[in-house]
């Protein structure tokens, strides 16, 4: 067990028998405390202090700032720029977890994991994603108040979980807002403020659940770490 979640970089292998001893790791529900319990990474659930850890060597969980003007697809017949060109390699078993539209940036999902992605996906799963959104000014006061109480689209009622004002240029014809929902339906985002009234200039995802942007460039590509993944199987109750 301790040599498992060292490989998994939960902690030393010392570290990993301490947590161990201590009652905070458990292997299929059940708490395991007896130093070199064997387990398979294959198919053993870990949790240490209630949080999924992901030992399954094959997994793969990827963090890719998307650019704009990029198709949200691992390959193209028609070979236009996809997010599938920033892979190092383009293998066949991933595949995005959700999609942005074509003119939309920020925090795409690349995984190998079918389980997750479904339950991500999921909206009974309630996972929010924040964008950074822009807009052509000036705003009026209560769009926040609007976009939150909910428009009505062709395909429903369309609302936001939360709005706040984040930036404006100095003569108020730029504001930038960050909103946060928990749905996915088709450009969603867009199709609400333009209903309002607003249409949206720029769309960046910025968030999903706790995994956020940081410092990526656009077109950086990066691994999800032990505190982002178990974040996410936290959300969707892995």
């Amino acid at each position: 067990m301790q040599k498992v979640l060292s490989q998994a970089g939960v902690a030393s292998r010392r570290t990993a028998e301490e947590m161990i001893v201590e009652g905070r790791v458990e292997v299929d529900g059940a708490p395991v405390t007896t130093l070199g319990t064997r387990v398979d990474p294959e198919t053993s659930v870990i949790h240490v202090d209630g949080t999924r850890v992901v030992v399954d060597r094959e997994a793969t969980h990827l963090l890719l700032n998307k650019p704009a003007g990029i198709l949200c697809s691992m390959s193209d017949d028609q070979d236009r720029p996809c997010i599938g060109d920033y892979l190092p390699k383009r293998d066949g078993k991933l595949f995005h977890i959700g999609r942005l539209d074509f003119n939309t940036e920020g925090l795409l999902l690349i995984s190998n994991d079918g389980e997750l992605a479904n339950r991500l996906m999921h909206p009974s799963y309630r996972v929010p994603k924040t964008y950074l959104v822009e807009l052509q000014g000036p705003i009026p006061k209560d769009l926040g108040r609007t976009v939150k109480s909910g428009l009505e689209l062709e395909d429903g009622l369309a609302r936001v979980d939360s709005f706040r004002f984040v930036d404006t240029n100095q003569n108020g014809t730029r504001v930038l807002a960050q909103v946060v929902l928990h749905e996915g339906r088709k450009r969603i985002v867009r199709r609400l403020f333009k209903a309002a009234g607003y249409p949206v200039q720029r769309l960046v995802r910025t968030g999903i659940g706790e995994v956020r942007l940081t410092n990526e460039r656009p077109g950086a590509i990066r691994p999800l770490d032990n505190k982002e993944l178990g974040s996410l199987y936290r959300a969707v109750g892995l």
